[in-house]
């Protein structure tokens, strides 16, 4: 067997795989006299069948077979053994390859485009410069929370009058242009609906006033514009919740009123723990130390958005477009052309991207240890936790939590790259030149608008 490289141009090459007899000849004989024992052929006993009609029934298919298989282990043995840093996979040549005659050739030759990831350097200073947005925390912004904090452990009670932001229990029906209800059309059960995150004002007054039986008849898309939270309530798949655009009519069956608890004491310690907030201003300190946590989270994004942007125009990589347009669309059968024009720019940019990380982590030898992997995870899980209004998590029951998530190799594989994107962030932070920009949570959000 003989491999040898040949160079198109600094992105593209082409392998070439010469197999002579002696490279497949006993691989194919071994599987063609497994063959022989296994043959139910009529005429003949178990085994016994004549070689020579073995090779005529299956001898083609099996060289076909066999030979496949050793180009697939010695493609990937080469391009490892001599350190070809590759984008994508080898794709069978279209101009080198030759064709192929299975019944008289003893002796082949394949050929296998390739591209080859760019070679290029990395050279940041302080004389790159990227902002960093400061996001202020504004006391309203602390007061929301507190108000947040006071209904979520405050008080319930069933009413009979729709007054505000109250939680409605009731049955919903979609219905036609004449406000009857559409046969065959979504209907479910004992579903719950906030006035409070009601986004359509029109329709949220058209249920105050409203008490227990009453009929609401009103645009559920409207008044719920996220196609998820709507295929949730229904219990419908997101594309028809996306298509969704009628009436339904709602029948409310129950009514529940919430009350907002004292800030005190005993709101504290259900919160943060016993005795680890002591007054309304460690109160207060105490969520704004989280909410400015969150907001360096999101301006670390916004930075790494704009490094990547940054970066990539930086150092302008070229890639071999023709040969990863091709592989996208042989190895994705969903994909077609229209799509993969319409989406190449964004594949290419984050390609780019990849390529980037990739030259900084092993610039840098960043690494993740199992003790980060574990305390990322951990983060990951009291996230979750906090967006059920659960802070005050037991150290046991979190890492119980957090390693569970890491169980799966896939998720595992999710906490690893967000700890070194984050790592990455670091690396880039100490090296180029922040600008402080000081500005409203309102006016950041702003940023994210086109």
């Amino acid at each position: 067997m003989n491999i040898t490289k040949e160079s198109i141009d600094e992105l593209n090459a082409t392998l070439k795989i010469k197999l002579e007899k002696e490279d497949y000849e006993a691989k194919v004989n071994n599987v063609l006299k497994d063959y022989r024992k296994k043959a139910k052929i009529d005429g003949f006993r178990p085994g016994m069948v004549p070689m020579g009609l073995v090779q005529k029934m299956y001898g083609k298919t099996v060289l076909a077979e066999e030979i496949n298989k050793i180009l697939s282990e010695n493609l990937t043995k080469h391009i490892i053994d001599e350190k070809l840093n590759i984008l994508g996979e080898p794709l069978p040549s279209i101009k080198e390859q030759a064709p192929i005659d299975w019944d008289n050739q003893t002796e082949f030759e394949f050929a296998f485009d390739i591209a080859l990831s760019p070679e290029f350097e990395l050279n940041l200073s302080k004389r790159d410069k990227v902002i960093f947005y400061d996001i202020d925390v504004a006391d309203d912004l602390i007061d929301k929370t507190i108000d947040s904090h006071t209904k979520q452990f405050g008080t319930t009670e069933k009413v009979d009058l729709v007054e505000e932001n109250e939680i409605l229990k009731g049955d919903i029906a979609q219905v036609d242009k004449d406000g009857k209800i559409l046969e065959g059309g979504i209907s479910k059960e004992d579903i719950m609906i906030s006035l409070e995150v009601m986004k359509d004002d029109k329709i949220k007054k058209s249920f105050v006033g409203a008490n227990v039986n009453q009929l609401i008849t009103f645009n559920l898309k409207k008044a719920y514009p996220n196609d998820t939270e709507i295929s949730s309530m229904l219990s419908i798949s997101k594309e028809e919740a996306e298509k969704l655009d009628s009436d339904f009519q709602f029948t409310i069956k129950e009514i529940t009123k919430f009350g907002s608890c004292e800030v005190n004491q005993e709101l504290f310690d259900k919160i943060y723990g016993e005795g680890k907030v002591k007054s309304v201003e460690e109160f207060r300190t105490k969520i704004k130390e989280e909410i400015k946590k969150d907001f360096d989270e999101q301006s670390n994004y916004k930075l790494l958005i704009d490094v990547k942007a940054k970066l990539i125009k930086k150092t302008k990589l070229a890639l071999p477009d023709e040969f990863l347009k091709r592989w996208l669309l042989l190895s994705n059968k969903e994909l077609t052309k229209e799509i993969l024009d319409k989406d190449y720019e964004n594949f290419q940019k984050d390609l780019q991207w990849q390529l980037i990380k990739e030259k900084i982590i092993k610039g840098q030898e960043l690494k993740v240890t199992d003790e980060e992997i574990l305390e990322e995870a951990k983060k990951v899980t009291l996230q979750q936790f906090r967006q059920y209004g659960m802070r005050n998590i037991p150290e046991e029951q979190l890492e119980t939590y957090a390693k569970s998530i890491i169980e799966k190799p896939e998720d595992k594989r999710k906490v690893v790259d967000s700890k070194l994107e984050k790592k990455i962030i670091e690396f880039v932070k100490e090296t180029i030149k922040l600008e402080n920009k000081e500005m409203t949570f309102d006016e950041f959000n702003k940023l994210f608008a086109n």
